[in-house]
């Protein structure tokens, strides 16, 4: 499991075979049930590699509520802060379904790093493309209303198109999808109840959602 982990990881893309090797025999395979936490309060830092299933990643203000970051699937990681300064991260990892991990340590990853400079770069591009998708949450949600942040989270998910018709499935629970948008529960209702009466959207069984008018959908999506 390790090695296919790491062979489908893009920070190890560029390394060689043998080097790719090398990585693997580090990595400590972690298999969790679905709701299971990937880290707790006193492990040491580490960097979580999703190999199988989805992960996670939200943080808990002072009065115990969580706040979604972001959900990791195959290739993606968390805690690479950890790797950098070798400090635990404040984020909350936990297995959305069955989840298989490449675990690895602060100390085993940093001697990569400097023995592979190249490791280190594209970690640290992966960082950057974060903090750009944070500042746009930022923005959208200062400048956009709700449909508009929907409108183009739907338009973002992988579809299946039937003719003019594309369906797509929204791959978390409504109040997680809602937590991504930075939003309630109530407002996600609210605005998919008003995309479908606007003839943009219809809701289908269970999280099927297809988008009827894709043109429209994206100028939604680019109201400010």
């Amino acid at each position: 499991m390790a090695d296919t982990c790491v062979s489908q990881v893009p920070v190890f893309a560029g390394l060689s075979a043998r080097d790719q090797e090398r990585v693997a025999a580090l990595a400590h395979p972690t298999r969790l049930r679905g709701g299971e936490p990937a880290t707790g309060a006193d492990d040491p830092a580490r960097l979580l590699v999703v190999h199988t299933g989805r992960l996670r990643i939200s943080r808990f203000s002072p009065d115990g509520s969580e706040q979604l970051i972001r959900v990791l699937g195959p290739g993606e990681f968390s805690g690479e802060t950890a790797v950098f300064s070798g400090r635990r991260t404040d984020d909350h990892a936990t297995a959305v379904d069955e989840c298989s991990l490449c675990v690895f340590r602060h100390d085993d990853l940093a001697t990569l790093v400097r023995e592979h400079p190249g490791i280190g770069l594209r970690m640290l591009a992966t960082v950057t493309e974060r903090l750009a998708e944070t500042e746009h949450r930022l923005n959208a949600l200062t400048s956009r209303g709700v449909e508009s942040r929907l409108a183009e989270y739907l338009i973002g998910l992988p579809s299946t198109w039937q003719g003019p018709v594309a369906t797509v499935t929204l791959p978390l629970a409504k109040k997680d999808v809602a937590a991504l948008l930075d939003t309630t529960p109530e407002s996600l209702s609210r605005a998919l109840r008003s995309l479908a009466g606007q003839g943009v959207i219809t809701t289908g069984a269970g999280r099927s959602v297809s988008i009827t008018q894709a043109g429209r959908l994206q100028q939604i999506a680019d109201e400010v």
